[in-house]
């Protein structure tokens, strides 16, 4: 799992600003420093809040918390923390907390309004209720979807929503799921159907794909680490 959750932070990260590199992600979960970098802090700071939010997210599993508006907040606060550019910190937002002013995304401009953000979280929570004994994957799909229209922080709701989405898969005994970087065009088309014409099975079927290449990517590398340690053994026996 240490290394599903750095390829999480990495891939995550990587959908929203192109120069967060895996290894800079390793370094910082593994050792809380990078050496010989000369690029933006910005992205180290998001890369720290990554491995905050994903440490709260294994003791908030650990307590079976529930998927309410609290803990969302709490990972977004964690996920965002020393990001704010001066700009969004001097109108009032604030890391944790939902966005005071318009902010839209996706090809239809999609978000509520900022008054309208709370009653509209708490819809889609009791929503996911209703929907959570059906189908989880289904259900996970259709939060995502709508988190993304509701677009309710002033930045970091694409990582927000990938991690309190997973965070739902995981409550019910689903495996989590990477969304890859490299498939970052087909993610927004998927969501796109949804936002167009109300389709949720594009996505749906996107979250199918994912999570078996993440889990395959995952098999190999236990393979390859076990390979590893067989041939180290196979050393020392010589």
């Amino acid at each position: 799992m240490h290394a599903h959750r750095i390829a999480f932070a990495y891939h995550s990260g990587k959908i929203e600003n192109k120069n967060v590199t895996y290894h800079d992600t390793r370094e910082i979960f593994e050792h809380d420093s990078v050496t010989a970098y000369t690029g933006d802090l910005r992205i180290l700071f998001e890369i720290r809040g990554a491995k905050d939010a994903y440490e709260l997210f294994l003791t908030a599993f650990g307590a079976s918390r529930p998927l309410d508006e609290s803990l969302i907040q709490e990972l977004h606060g964690c996920l965002v923390r020393n990001t704010y550019d001066e700009r969004r910190w001097k109108s009032g937002e604030r890391p944790g907390e939902y966005k005071k002013h318009d902010y839209r995304a996706g090809r239809k401009a999609v978000g509520a309004l900022p008054e309208d953000v709370p009653g509209e979280m708490r819809k889609l929570l009791v929503e996911l209720q209703e929907l959570e004994n059906r189908d989880v994957l289904a259900a996970a799909a259709y939060f995502h979807a709508r988190f993304e229209n509701i677009h309710p922080f002033a930045d970091g709701n694409g990582r927000a929503r990938r991690l309190a989405m997973n965070y739902f898969l995981v409550l019910h005994n689903h495996p989590p799921v990477i969304i890859h970087q490299e498939d970052r065009r087909s993610y927004y088309d998927a969501l796109e159907a949804w936002d167009m014409e109300q389709d949720l099975k594009p996505f749906c079927d996107f979250l199918k794909q994912q999570t078996e290449k993440t889990w395959e990517k995952q098999l190999r590398r236990t393979e390859k680490s076990n390979s590893c340690s067989e041939q180290g053994v196979k050393r020392v026996l010589r």
